[in-house]
């Protein structure tokens, strides 16, 4: 007979004091931390903990005896159970509070790092629609809701379209509004999910059983008005699926892009799939400074395109360009960085490991009549070794935009020997930037950090950062220290 697990005890009257990572918040009891979702810095409340280690715990906010100051109404139905927007009961200046106080803490603590000019985190003119990307799921097993379950009523349609509920692989929330993408977004999804529920022949797809119809949905809005739908069947059915379709050409005719996928592994990824476009372009098209960029259902682009532009601008400046500059773009993805500053370098070189990014970075810089730059497709470490950089040239800027787990140790061994004379590094994870910027602090001063909020009403945010070569007479007494240090160890 298994044992029945015990229950953990409930913490009473505890005021939450700071913002964590992950999004949670935090309290200290007895000298433990303890991690709480959905509440705020002055909130009181009752905890049940869920988990219970040594040095810390999790909780969930059970009763509010009083609430912070520091609050705001979530505006979303689905606050605390789809997973997404974790911050909306945060007013947006204090969400951008957390945010740079995230960034200052992981540079000064991780990386030891002192900064000449830090400045006030960027925050995002749009908080609400401001994504132009999202990927919805069908699944024949919804997730009820709490409220719902002690409704006690009989749900005798278990299909819904939405998210992943976190942690289940095979439950979807049923979303009624999304608030991070153009309405036009929450019309169509609503429109198919009516359709496929009225019409016989569409079941939803059961991820554990593998079987049923409908699969997943991803829409793409631009600033220039284009609009991309992407529909995935698990299998073919023409009839089904044109009529389908028909029906969203007739309904929609903002659809500047329909397109469809036939998926039937086991995974959602459409990556190796391939995509059919059944009525319109199949791409559509991005624009900043008049530079377009073409962006297709496979497509890497920021997923806030307005405050992206800020990104890119703060980065351009950064790297301080005249024209005459040999610039690498490292993890350079789709090319958007490298063609957007191309006008004011003189060779602009990218490297991605993904090879259809690096087509469509060639392919944008074609479509603007950029002729200055060169693209790579391949691992960085193995592409960017001193051979590559003998070959190429030392590039006097680099500009690094890698993936949240940072940059590989060959990499910034490989950047140090290409030794430009600044490198403006653009982050999503500002601890493993910490990481590598102490890695560089043999070589390199931290001049400026300008953090940006990409992603209103989240704990993620962008973090830019500009740093500058030593004199070799610097660099040479930092390498002694560090030997003098190794000799001690």
């Amino acid at each position: 007979m298994a044992r029945k697990k015990k229950q953990l005890p409930i913490l009473e009257k505890v005021m939450i004091t700071d913002v964590a990572a992950e999004g949670k918040a935090l309290a200290r009891v007895d000298e433990k931390v303890v991690f709480v979702p959905y509440v705020a810095p002055g909130d009181v409340v009752d905890i049940q903990l869920t988990r219970k280690k040594n040095n810390y715990a999790e909780g969930k906010a059970i009763h509010f005896h009083s609430y912070s100051e520091e609050r705001a109404e979530p505006f979303c139905e689905h606050f605390g159970v789809c997973g997404g927007c974790k911050w909306q009961h945060l007013p947006y200046e204090a969400q951008l509070k957390y945010k740079h106080k995230q960034v200052v803490d992981s540079l000064t603590r991780i990386g030891k790092v002192e900064m000449e000019e830090l400045f006030p985190i960027v925050g995002s003119e749009k908080t609400t629609f401001y994504r132009n990307k999202l990927e919805f799921t069908f699944s024949n097993k919804k997730w009820l809701t709490e409220e719902e379950i002690r409704s006690g009523e009989s749900f005798e349609c278990m299909s819904g379209v939405g998210f992943h509920i976190p942690g289940m692989f095979d439950k979807v929330l049923d979303i009624n509004k999304c608030w991070l993408q153009n309405d036009i977004s929450n019309r169509i999804r609503l429109a198919i999910k009516n359709y496929c529920l009225t019409h016989e022949g569409y079941p939803f797809f059961d991820l554990r059983n593998q079987e049923g119809f409908i699969r997943t949905l991803m829409i793409r809005t631009s600033s220039t008005g284009d609009l991309m739908v992407v529909v995935v069947f698990y299998a073919e059915d023409k009839e089904r699926r044109e009529a389908l379709l028909s029906y969203l050409v007739e309904q929609f005719p903002e659809i500047t892009s329909l397109q469809y996928v036939i998926n039937g592994k086991c995974n959602d990824t459409i990556t190796d799939q391939e995509v059919i476009t059944f009525n319109g372009k199949d791409h559509i098209l991005e624009e900043m400074e008049g530079i377009s960029f073409k962006v297709g259902p496979k497509s890497f682009y920021q997923t806030n395109s307005e405050q992206a532009y800020n990104l890119y601008k703060i980065t351009r400046d950064f790297a301080g360009l005249t024209g005459e500059e040999l610039v690498y773009d490292l993890y350079t993805g789709t090319g958007t960085i490298a063609n957007f500053i191309s006008r004011r370098a003189k060779k602009v070189i990218g490297i991605e490991y993904v090879p259809e990014a690096i087509e469509d970075a060639k392919v944008n810089s074609a479509l603007n009549k950029i002729d200055n730059t060169l693209f790579f497709a391949g691992d960085m470490k193995d592409i960017l070794t001193e051979e590559f950089i003998r070959q190429h040239g030392k590039p006097d800027v680099i500009i690094t935009d890698p993936p949240r787990a940072g940059m590989h140790d060959d990499v910034i061994r490989a950047i140090l020997f290409a030794a430009p004379s600044r490198i403006v590094y653009v982050s999503c994870n500002p601890a493993t930037q910490a990481r590598d910027l102490s890695l560089l602090s043999s070589d390199y001063k931290v001049r400026k950090v300008q953090p940006v909020d990409m992603f209103p009403h989240t704990h993620h945010v962008e973090n830019v950062v500009l740093l500058e070569r030593l004199s070799d007479d610097e660099i040479a007494a930092n390498r002694t220290i560090d030997l003098t240090s190794d000799d001690k160890d």
